[in-house]
């Protein structure tokens, strides 16, 4: 008989809590409120997009260095360097110049940062008033900036070198903004009362070249 020990087996990683939330509370809440009939048709997330610009990287490389090392904190996962898709004199950018880095999660990591996003970061926004309630696409997603860095706690203060600010798109499966905001709602995105809560898309760029977006289920 060996007397080799048999390892243990791994830990299983934990369901995140939101991620149980939705399946168990609100997939069901929001079939019946949006009359689905199919429950595999119910909206939900698919994927998170965040993006920090940083717009001196090219006269001070440690900015972008140092962004991508807070994103990466931020998210808990490796982001990317964004480059610049066109030249442009005025601004003395070159096409393919580092301008800014973005981290696409998708998977227990994005219910993991919806969870501390809606929790623990917004608020702890100074002055918050309520997130803007016009900011979605016409296609279900939903875009807000974030002026600092430092509302989430990952970040520690006193290692800050500049305030950084990002934009965070949640993408859903949702097939218009109606049912977009439904689903924020029930996991209690804080949107603006009265007022600035109508439901208005942003007007579309049609122009060629012009953004866009993250796009869907890709």
């Amino acid at each position: 008989m060996s007397d080799t020990a048999t390892p243990p087996a791994p830990a299983e990683r934990p369901v995140p809590r939101l991620k149980t939330k939705y399946n168990d509370q609100i997939k069901g809440e929001l079939k019946s409120s949006l009359d689905i009939s199919n429950v595999m048709q119910v909206p939900t997330v698919s994927k998170i997009v965040i993006n920090m610009g940083v717009g001196r990287a090219t006269q001070q490389p440690s900015l972008l260095e140092s962004a991508v090392a807070d994103l990466q904190l931020i998210a808990g996962q490796k982001p990317i360097v964004t480059l610049a898709k066109n030249s442009i004199a005025g601004f003395k950018l070159r096409e393919g110049q580092a301008i800014g880095t973005k981290v696409t999660l998708r998977g227990d990591r994005m219910w993991e940062f919806l969870d501390r996003l809606i929790a623990v970061a917004i608020p702890r926004i100074r002055d918050f008033r309520g997130l803007p309630a016009h900011s979605w696409d016409g296609r279900g997603n939903y875009t807000f900036g974030l002026k600092e860095q430092t509302v989430f706690p990952e970040i520690d203060y006193d290692k800050v070198d500049v305030p950084r600010g990002m934009d965070i798109t949640i993408v859903t499966t949702a097939d218009t903004d109606a049912a977009g905001k439904a689903l924020l709602d029930a996991f209690g995105f804080p949107f603006k009362k009265g007022e600035d809560a109508e439901n208005e898309p942003r007007k579309k760029r049609n122009k060629r070249g012009s953004h866009r977006g993250p796009g869907k289920k890709k």
